[in-house]
């Protein structure tokens, strides 16, 4: 660790005397301290900070990585002082209004940490970290439906932020509209492919499919990944938005009931739930769900995605892909035999990612 740090410095010092503006040298500097920083030794890092805004004052980045440092040490008053400041920056940026709000809520303020969210949410209504804070704090509180409108708020306003729809995922598919956590599921292994989160709601999403798929008899097969009831509370039948909320909510029943429709024409012939007969089952829905023109009354990101894989020749692999945590040991022996083609699947798929935007990405019906 030791040699690590020295090299950096050596490194700092050679870039010091290539620099050309005060600009490049403070961007040095922060690179260091964000080094130094890793070590442990955040006094040194804030030295080498405080340094970089005296070179390039007009930038915040110097100022909120100090912040970090005081995180680091968790000095939270250090930190809600430093980000207040930076609040007032004209380059201010969304990340900072996040900080200021972990540092009220971890000393202990919740009500400050949710008005800091709450201001950042009113300067950057895009910033799609600021909702997943926001509904971190009510599901702190145990209000999963108040923090699911944050979260999914969080998907249409920021469709690329991953971790919005990490929550969305977990908490749809634990209630009865299963079907919202597996589109949702879906889109966030395509937005956070490696990590342990993204093997997380593979497995999820493999387990949910074989408690949610079952056949009665040799003769019979059931899906239930949707609720049929509707509940309506008093706010969402009174006022002068009645008919619209109902309305609705009859539509997200009815788009429960094309999924589950799909879904079940798609396991027709399936006697069990494995991966082999997932990759089956999903192919065969996508299939069905645009030969029914469902994609024209419901369209959906992730369909048309899946139907971009399809056309690359890669649905089987990809449906392995995102289902292979389930199932490890059929993963692994399905992978043997197939080195060359999942070779080939993750050089098309690495360049290949899902692109969303406000013309592209899901939004419930």
């Amino acid at each position: 660790m030791k040699n690590l740090l020295a090299l950096t410095i050596v490194l700092f010092i050679s870039t010091q005397l290539f620099s050309q503006t005060p600009r490049d040298k403070a961007k040095a500097l922060m690179d260091l301290a964000i080094t130094v920083m890793d070590e442990g030794d955040t006094k040194a890092a804030r030295g080498y900070l405080e340094k970089a805004i005296e070179l390039d004052p007009d930038n915040p980045s110097y100022l909120y990585e100090i912040a970090f440092s005081y995180s680091i040490d968790k000095n939270y008053k250090k930190v809600i002082k430093t980000c207040e400041a930076l609040t007032k920056h004209k380059n201010v940026f969304p990340k900072i209004y996040q900080m200021l709000g972990n540092a009220y809520d971890y000393d202990g303020n919740s009500k400050k940490a949710i008005k800091a969210y709450e201001r950042g949410m009113k300067e950057f209504p895009n910033a799609g970290n600021l909702y997943l804070e926001r509904g971190n704090m009510e599901l702190m509180q145990e209000k999963y439906d108040a923090a699911l409108e944050y979260y999914v708020e969080g998907t249409k306003l920021d469709p690329m932020y991953p971790s919005n729809y990490y929550w969305c995922t977990k908490l749809y598919l634990s209630t009865k509209n299963e079907y919202l956590g597996m589109i949702y599921g879906e889109l966030f292994m395509n937005l956070e492919r490696n990590s342990a989160r993204t093997g997380e709601i593979s497995k999820l999403l493999y387990n949910t499919y074989n408690s949610e798929i079952t056949f009665p008899t040799d003769t019979s097969v059931s899906v239930s990944f949707a609720s049929n009831t509707i509940y309506l509370s008093d706010k969402d039948i009174k006022g002068k938005n009645a008919g619209d909320n109902l309305l609705a909510m009859l539509t997200q029943v009815n788009y429960g009931s094309v999924y589950e429709m799909m879904l079940g024409l798609s396991v027709i012939g399936e006697k069990e739930v494995s991966l082999e007969s997932l990759d089956r089952i999903r192919t065969k829905f996508r299939e069905n769900y645009y030969s029914n023109d469902k994609h024209v009354e419901f369209p959906n990101a992730l369909f048309e995605y899946q139907k971009k894989v399809q056309e690359a020749g890669y649905m089987e692999v990809y449906n392995y892909w995102v289902l292979s945590q389930g199932n490890d040991e059929e993963f692994t022996a399905w992978k043997d035999l197939n080195d060359d083609t999942w070779n080939a699947f993750i050089d098309w798929f690495s360049p290949n990612k899902i692109q969303l935007d406000d013309s592209n990405k899901f939004v419930q019906p």
